[in-house]
């Protein structure tokens, strides 16, 4: 049955880092009509494998169940269609977007291998989330070789290898679980096995092929590459390859009865290729032409650019060709740690005293330390800080590297740390923008989506650290609108992503404009950020990296164990 165009909806499902996100939106406007959020019921297993036993986890490894993800669309889908009080038959197509790079080891029916009783207590054999950063020894490996041999791929990716990337971890697995890494018949981004158990076909969308998987101009790297990283690692890309690659917009396939079942959708409607967070988010913003630089800012930061230009930038997470919207260079760089530092603090380092204070105003305790650290003059805590408290993802792809305050004495207070770590996030984006625009590419309007948009203080301090208009996304629902976005496009409803996004995304222009007097204040400070940057950063002086060695090889003398149990943080959820 067709459905008339005024009629016609679509559903996004956005794969966040401890949630799924179910949105379903009108074609013609991109109005959401209802939305529904369902949690993980194993969040992110860091310290423990608790889907099985509770057995201690090594440090930076970050683990999730994929039978999770299935819940998602079995609870959050019905639920958005039944608060969006819509007939379900007026839905043509579904799309989704997933953090990236995170990784599930499947049998060749794509069974995921957690799932198999042989490799239940097996940590390798479950899925490797975006923030698991215990292959960093094996990224280091891949850049260097790379480097040696003159690699022509490497300067696309700013010249390093994440150890969130697919070579990194895949080569931890077989060094680390031969017998986990042998069974792996496919070694699958988590966008394009959630699109497989909906449309019941494996297809591979360019996007995180291109950015995650190390495949520029129709090839990977080659088997002399891999053999001279690890004998066993030559057979790699043929746990990659086997399924046909779709460009985003494009159609992976339809729905099946047993996803229609799940959902309470359609049978038979379109099935978006799958997509990453970050880059559907720019549609959502409408802000898809050169020189609009999208920051989605959560837990993480990745900053989306297109380009007609190619460039080789200096520590970017990559360039690939429609790597954001067909027929335009699509650039990625990013922050691994921004809300995810600024919880870490409110839930390690105020005292007592805070929360009772914010809790007699009536407010978080973000919201009192903002507004604490907001009526101070710039540099009047006499602080900086590194963003680095989960590592360094652009511009040094270092995830060795950790955080620091410089210039604590006893007078130091609270509020005082957190605006420096909230200034630190705003020094690191500003890194970023100089290397893009060192580089020859064009930055000249900052687009934000994500939960960090409620701070208007931070949004402010970004327009003035950056001296560049911030414009702000419509949506609260960013990701989950832009896989919508392209629902429509795969579903036939438009002819391609600029123009939906047009006519279904939205932004408010210039929200947040520079302050030249704050900017020239935080000019100075920025200064300092950069010495510090370069000094710890650079190879000067390498004592991060020996701290972490030194933590690696205390809980190696423990046997793997973990600390004497302490309560959990509170977990915060964002995009990656």
């Amino acid at each position: 049955m067709t459905v008339d165009a005024d009629r016609a909806l679509v559903v996004g499902v956005d794969y966040g880092t401890l949630s799924g996100r179910a949105v379903v939106v009108r074609v013609a406007d991109g109005a959401e009509l209802g939305s529904a959020v369902h949690e993980y019921r194993h969040a992110v297993m860091d310290r423990t494998l608790t889907a099985h036993a509770d057995e201690p986890l090594p440090p930076d490894w970050a683990l999730q169940v994929p039978a999770d993800y299935v819940e998602v669309l079995k609870t959050a889908v019905p639920a958005a269609l039944a608060q969006a009080g819509v007939e379900a038959s007026d839905v043509v197509g579904i799309g989704i977007d997933f953090t990236s790079c995170t990784m599930v080891p499947t049998a060749a029916d794509g069974t995921p291998l957690c799932e198999q009783e042989r490799f239940a207590a097996r940590p390798h054999a479950y899925v490797k989330l975006w923030k698991h950063h215990a292959a960093q020894e094996q990224a280091d490996r891949i850049t260097d070789l790379a480097r040696e041999r003159g690699e022509s791929w490497l300067p696309r990716y700013g010249g390093r290898i994440s150890s969130e990337w697919q070579f990194a971890k895949g080569l931890q697995l077989l060094e680390e679980d031969p017998e986990v890494y042998e069974a792996t018949e496919h070694w699958i981004e988590a966008a394009d096995w959630i699109v497989w158990q909906l449309c019941g076909r494996y297809v591979r969308n360019a996007c995180t092929l291109g950015y995650k998987g190390i495949y520029q101009d129709g090839r990977y790297p080659s088997q002399d590459f891999l053999a001279a990283l690890n004998p066993g690692f030559t057979g790699f890309i043929d746990k990659l390859d086997g399924a046909p690659i779709a460009q985003l917009g494009e159609a992976a396939g339809t729905l099946t009865a047993e996803a229609a079942g799940w959902t309470g959708l359609p049978e038979g409607i379109a099935v978006a290729v799958g997509n990453v967070d970050a880059h559907v988010t720019a549609p959502a913003a409408n802000a898809v032409e050169p020189g609009q630089m999208t920051l989605i800012m959560g837990t993480s930061t990745c900053h989306i650019l297109s380009s007609d230009a190619l460039a080789e930038v200096p520590g970017m997470c990559g360039v690939v060709d429609g790597g954001v919207v067909a027929g335009r260079w699509g650039y990625e760089a990013g922050q691994s740690g921004v809300g995810d530092i600024f919880a870490w603090f409110v839930s390690t380092g105020v005292p007592a005293a805070y929360s009772e204070a914010a809790a007699a105003k009536g407010q978080n305790l973000h919201e009192y330390l903002t507004d604490l650290a907001s009526a101070q003059p710039i540099g009047a805590h006499g602080l900086v800080a590194l963003d680095w408290h989960s590592g360094n993802r652009s511009t040094l792809v270092d995830h060795e590297l950790s955080g620091l305050v410089l210039g604590q004495t006893l007078a130091t207070r609270p509020e005082d740390i957190y605006r420096a770590l909230l200034e630190s996030t705003a020094f690191g984006t500003r890194t970023i923008i100089e290397a893009f625009l060192d580089s020859g590419v064009e930055v000249r309007e900052l687009v934000v989506a994500g939960g960090l948009l409620k701070n208007r203080f931070l949004m402010q301090m970004y327009a003035d650290v950056t001296r560049l208009p911030l414009s702000t996304i419509v949506s609260e629902q960013g990701p989950a609108l832009g896989s919508a976005i392209h629902a429509a496009v795969a579903a036939g409803r438009y002819p391609d992503v600029p123009t939906a996004a047009a006519a279904m995304g939205g932004r408010v222009e210039a929200a947040y404009t520079p302050d030249p007097a704050a900017s020239d204040a935080y000019d100075r400070l920025y200064a300092e950020y950069r010495t510090l940057y370069d000094y710890f950063g650079r190879g000067a002086n390498e004592v991060m990296h020996r701290l972490k060695a030194i933590r690696r090889e205390a809980h190696a003398a423990q046997g793997g164990a973990t600390a004497p149990a302490a309560p959990e943080l509170e977990p915060t959820e964002d995009i990656a």
